[in-house]
C-alpha cells in the first residue's frame, strides 16, 4: 500500500457512506470496514469507485492501513455493539490512537468508554453528528467531546468536512471533556422534537379550525420561511405540504398519523429530570408521539369522547399571524429550556461549554439550522453568564410582541377543542418562569402536612426550615429536608 489512510470508518450504513465520501471529497484518504464485507464491496465497486477510499475486510487489516496515530470512527448502532467494538480494537491500537464514535450514543455510555479507553493509553472521541444522509454527504453539524488531547488530530478532518457559515466558520468546534458532546447533540434532538411538534401544531390548527389544504398551507409555510421562521425545518415543511401522490393528491394527507422516535428526545427529557430543569416543551413533544401511537385507542375514543367542534369566527389571516407568532414565541422558549440544560448539565458534570459556539455549530447542516440561532451565539457573546435566553433584551421583545397572537392561539385551540400541548406548555412556562410568587407555598404546607417535609418562611432567611404540628396530633419532630 503506496499511502496510508488519514482515518478508517466503521460501519457503512447511509450515514457512515456519505461521511466516508465527504471526507474523500475533502482531500482525505479513507479506509473502510463493514460487518458485512459484501457491503464494503459493493460501495468500493459503486459509489466509491476510483476514489481515495481503501476496502478492508478485517477490522486487523483497516487498522494496518491507517496512519498514526490511527484514528477509527465507528459509525454503529448505539449500545452493546459500541462497546464490543472498542474491545476489538483496543489491542490492536498503540498508544496515543484515537477511536471515534460519531452515533446517537447516550452520554452516559460516553463518560463510561472514554475513562476506560483513556486507561488503557488510547483516546477517545464521542461525537454528535446532525445533518442527516444530505448533512453526511454535504456538510453535517459536528459537535464532538472525550479526550480533549485527541482534538488536534481530528479537527482538521471534522472541521475540513463540516457545513459552513458566516464567510467560512465550520460548524464544529471542541465542546468538551467526557459525553459533552454527545449530551450537546441529545439536546439538539431534543429541540429537534419541541420544533417538529411546534409545526405539527400550528399545521394542526390551520387543517382543522381554519380548514386549510395541504396547498394553502404550503404558500403559507413558504412565506413563514422567509422570515424569522427561516429554518430547515419550515423548509421542508413547506415542501412536503407541496408533494402529491401519484393521483395528484397531497401525499401528505395520506400518511397515517402515528410517529416514531429513537429515544433521543426521552433521554433529554430524563436528564431534564434528573437535574430539576423544567424542560416542559420538549418533554410535551416527546409524549405527543407516545399518545399519537395510540391510533386505535383514539379512533375508538373519537366515537365516545366528545368535546367542543372547531368553529372559527373571524379574520383568517389575522389568526394565520397570530399562529406565526404562537409558533416564533413557542420556538423561543424551546431554546431557552435547551439551554438552561445544558448550563446545568455544565455544572454538574464540570464541562466548561461555549454556548455561543454550540449556537454556531447549529446555524448550518444539522436539523434545527436556522436564521434564528445567530441571535443566540449573539446572546452568549455579549453575557456568556446569562441565566436564561428569555432575559436577553432581543427575546425579551420578540416574545413581548408575539404574546398576544401566542395567548389568542392557545384559547382558540381550548375553546374549540384542539390540543397543542406544545405550544400551551410553551406558554405555562413562560407565565411561571415570570410570576415572582407562585402556589408552591401551599404546595409546600400540604407536604408539611401529611409527611412532615417542612417549609421556608418569607420572614426568615434562605435555609432555615420549619414544621408545624397542622393536627394537634403530629408532634414535633420533622421529617429531613432534602430536594432531589
Amino acid at each position: 500500500m503506496s499511502k496510508l489512510s488519514d482515518i478508517g470508518l466503521i460501519g457503512l450504513a447511509v450515514m457512515g457512506e456519505n461521511l466516508v465520501l465527504n471526507m474523500e471529497s475533502r482531500g482525505f484518504t479513507v479506509s473502510v470496514f463493514n460487518r458485512s464485507t459484501q457491503k464494503v464491496d459493493d460501495f468500493i465497486s459503486g459509489r466509491a469507485k476510483g476514489k481515495k477510499i481503501v476496502g478492508t475486510h478485517s477490522i486487523e487489516e483497516l487498522v494496518r492501513s491507517l496512519q498514526c496515530p490511527r484514528k477509527v470512527m465507528l459509525m454503529i448502532k448505539a449500545g452493546n455493539a459500541v462497546d464490543e467494538m472498542i474491545d476489538i480494537l483496543i489491542p490492536l491500537l498503540s498508544p496515543g490512537d484515537i477511536i471515534i464514535d460519531g452515533g446517537n450514543t447516550h452520554f452516559p455510555d460516553t463518560n463510561r468508554r472514554t475513562a476506560l479507553v483513556e486507561s488503557k493509553g488510547l483516546l477517545y472521541i464521542g461525537t454528535g453528528v446532525s445533518g442527516g444522509e444530505e448533512g453526511a454527504l454535504l456538510g453535517p453539524s459536528i459537535m464532538p467531546g472525550g479526550s480533549k488531547k485527541a482534538w488536534e488530530f481530528v479537527k482538521p478532518i471534522f472541521q475540513a468536512i463540516a457545513a459552513k457559515v458566516d464567510n467560512g466558520t465550520p460548524c464544529c468546534d471542541w465542546v468538551g471533556e467526557n459525553g459533552a458532546g454527545h449530551f450537546v447533540k441529545m439536546v439538539h434532538n431534543g429541540i429537534e422534537y419541541g420544533d417538529m411538534q411546534l409545526i405539527t401544531e400550528a399545521y394542526q390548527m390551520m387543517r382543522d379550525l381554519l380548514h386549510l389544504n395541504a396547498d394553502d398551507m404550503h404558500l403559507i409555510f413558504k412565506k413563514w420561511n422567509e422570515g424569522v421562521l427561516d429554518s430547515y425545518l419550515i423548509e421542508i415543511t413547506r415542501d412536503i405540504l407541496a408533494f402529491k401522490d401519484t393521483d395528484g393528491k397531497p401525499l401528505v394527507d395520506k400518511i397515517l398519523d402515528t410517529a416514531g422516535q429513537k429515544g433521543t428526545g426521552k433521554w433529554t427529557v430524563v436528564s431534564s429530570l434528573d437535574m430539576g430543569i423544567p424542560l416542559t416543551l420538549i418533554g410535551e413533544a416527546v409524549f405527543s408521539r407516545c399518545l399519537s401511537a395510540l391510533k386505535e385507542e383514539r379512533v375508538a375514543a373519537s366515537k365516545i369522547l366528545h368535546g367542543a367542534t372547531p368553529d372559527f369566527i373571524g379574520d383568517k389571516a389575522k389568526f394565520i399571524e397570530d399562529i406565526k407568532q404562537a409558533l416564533y414565541a413557542s420556538k423561543i422558549i424551546s431554546y431557552a429550556q435547551g439551554y438552561s440544560l445544558m448550563k446545568a448539565a455544565a455544572t454538574e458534570y464540570k464541562w466548561n461549554l461555549n454556548y455561543g459556539g454550540i449556537a454556531l455549530m447549529w446555524r448550518g447542516g444539522c436539523i434545527i439550522r436556522s436564521a434564528f440561532l445567530i441571535k443566540i451565539k449573539e446572546a452568549f457573546d455579549n453575557n456568556p453568564a446569562i441565566t436564561n435566553l428569555l432575559l436577553y433584551p432581543f427575546f425579551k421583545d420578540e416574545i413581548e410582541k408575539a404574546q398576544n397572537g401566542w395567548r389568542n392561539v392557545v384559547s382558540a385551540a381550548a375553546i374549540n377543542g384542539i390540543s397543542i400541548p406544545a405550544i400551551s406548555s410553551a406558554l405555562g412556562y413562560y407565565d411561571g418562569y415570570r410570576c415572582e410568587k407562585l402556589p408552591a407555598n401551599l404546595l409546600q404546607a400540604q407536604r408539611d402536612y401529611f409527611g412532615a417535609h417542612t417549609y421556608e418562611r418569607i420572614d426568615k432567611p434562605r435555609g432555615e426550615f420549619f414544621h408545624t404540628n397542622w393536627t394537634g396530633r403530629g408532634g414535633k419532630t420533622a421529617s429531613t429536608s432534602y430536594n432531589l
